[in-house]
């Protein structure tokens, strides 16, 4: 497990389209899944310990989003050869256990996850209504295990930001967690 932050936000880096199958039988594009006020694109995977630490946190953050107009999806980019947790049909099984808000999508061939320059699980890209990116920080400060649960929301605070002005916070913490796992 190689242990990676995430690069400074690019702002205004325009998201790049994608259609990608979900966990939920639809094909999704970017397009479909952008909110009123913005888009959370976020790349997990069901292996991750950084992930796993912060699953039920990712979920409510995305549901509370939704009253501010931010949608959010998450992609799975990892080789699940490799990785058997990560495989399309396990991607299903934790998406109805965890009652996910949001669509599941595998990018099967990892040209979305090099497309973004995702770089680890969990990476957050925060977009504004204009698909312009104004967020590439952490969710907040769990590492491989959770922070305690009233630690500041870094994520739901930028993108509650974002959808109140269109700009995300100019002061802004790395994710990390594990690399995305390349074919």
């Amino acid at each position: 497990m190689a242990l990676l932050t995430t690069p400074t936000c690019d702002f205004g880096q325009k998201a790049l389209d994608f259609t990608l199958p979900g966990v939920d039988g639809r094909t999704w594009s970017l397009q479909q899944c952008m909110g009123q006020k913005g888009l959370l694109i976020m790349f997990i995977c069901n292996h991750c310990p950084y992930v796993k630490a912060v699953q039920e946190r990712i979920v409510r953050d995305a549901r509370e989003l939704k009253q501010w107009g931010i949608q959010s999806v998450a992609i799975m980019s990892n080789d699940p050869t490799e990785y058997p947790e990560d495989s399309f049909d396990n991607m299903a099984l934790l998406a109805e256990k965890l009652n996910f808000g949001f669509p599941y999508l595998f990018d099967v061939t990892q040209q979305i996850a090099k497309q973004y320059n995702a770089v680890c699980t969990p990476d957050f890209f925060g977009y504004n209504s204009d698909f312009e990116l104004q967020y590439r920080g952490r969710l907040d400060a769990s590492r491989q295990e959770a922070a305690p649960a009233d630690t500041r929301r870094d994520l739901f605070e930028a993108m509650k930001l974002i959808a109140e002005t269109g700009r995300g916070p100019q002061q802004q913490i790395p994710s990390m967690g594990c690399s995305i796992k390349w074919k």
